[in-house]
């Protein structure tokens, strides 16, 4: 039975490291956009990606498409 737990707790963390590694992927694409319209606003409860929204024509190709990802989400 140990030998099945360590492996789901080696499954569960490659799996977390995988999703910090897109997060931190869908902040870089956004991170100059962010600097340029966003700056002042206070990261947490939704209020970046609403302010990224309100921007989306002057949006890098990039950023515009990490948002419509965490649409379709």
């Amino acid at each position: 039975m140990s030998k099945l737990r360590f492996a789901v707790l080696v499954l569960a963390i490659g799996c977390s490291g995988s999703a910090v590694a897109q997060v931190a992927d869908q902040r870089g694409a956004c991170k100059a956009d962010y600097d340029k319209y966003c700056a002042g606003t206070l990261p947490g409860g939704g209020r970046v990606v609403a302010c990224l929204n309100k921007q989306l024509p002057q949006l890098s190709d990039a950023c515009k498409k990490v948002l419509a990802s965490r649409k379709a989400q």
